[in-house]
């Protein structure tokens, strides 16, 4: 009986690759504990509504990543191997530091989230940008768009399926944000750093594996330059 190693480049593949990855680096739970610190003033329908607002505004930034910032790239001649090399390498590193130190993470969103206090306009920003899809989340969107196959029919099934775990994930935003009261009493700060150093490491071995499989896209295309210079 042969090994048939899983579709990653599918729609179920895509969607089940992208899904932890961006749980790991934005953290709905983790996210709604700094929510309900800074949007604690409001009034309960206050921060519903605001949470309905994140939510969308989250959707927007990742699909507008996904579909747009790999494809900005490339114009500007950046292959898809260094992609590849480059996001996967920035993908560890967020990991790594959420790994490492969850604590300052939440320290630096509270920090830019403060002026939120202030302005019912903050749903964008800073609740959206930065606090919750920040340039980290950004720039692991366009990693995981990288992974998407060259060439051939299989584009648009991957395209779809990192669109689906992306809309799911904005979801997740507007549920945690809107029920943050019922989170905080489920999780505490202490569950949510918990949580966020079980996802990190699997983001960490997602960085890992997008980095070799960039380093095996611009081996290939070495040897092809080699063969065709030779």
């Amino acid at each position: 009986m042969h090994y048939v190693p899983f579709p990653l480049q599918g729609f179920v593949g895509s969607f089940l690759l992208a899904f932890p990855a961006l749980f790991s680096i934005i953290n709905p739970p983790g996210g709604a504990l700094i929510f309900l610190q800074v949007a604690g003033q409001r009034t309960l329908a206050e921060r519903r509504w605001l949470a309905g607002k994140v939510g969308v505004y989250s959707g927007v930034v990742l699909l507008v990543s996904l579909w747009a910032g790999s494809y900005v790239l490339n114009f500007f001649g950046i292959s898809l191997g260094a992609l590849r090399v480059g996001g996967g390498l920035v993908v560890a590193n967020s990991a790594w530091q959420l790994l490492n130190q969850p604590e300052a993470d939440e320290a630096r969103k509270e920090q830019q989230a403060q002026p939120a206090r202030l302005s019912a306009s903050a749903a964008f920003y800073p609740l959206t940008i930065p606090l919750t899809t920040g340039p980290g989340t950004i720039s692991v969107m366009i990693a995981l768009a990288a992974e998407r196959p060259q060439f051939g029919h299989g584009i648009m099934p991957f395209m779809l399926g990192m669109s689906a775990a992306a809309i799911s994930i904005a979801a997740l935003i507007w549920v945690s944000y809107r029920y943050s009261d019922a989170v905080f009493r489920l999780l505490g700060s202490g569950g949510a750093r918990v949580l966020t150093r079980l996802v990190a490491f699997l983001l960490l071995c997602i960085g890992t594996q997008i980095v070799v499989t960039g380093i095996e896209d611009l081996t290939v295309e070495f040897m092809a330059a080699q063969h065709l210079n030779g």
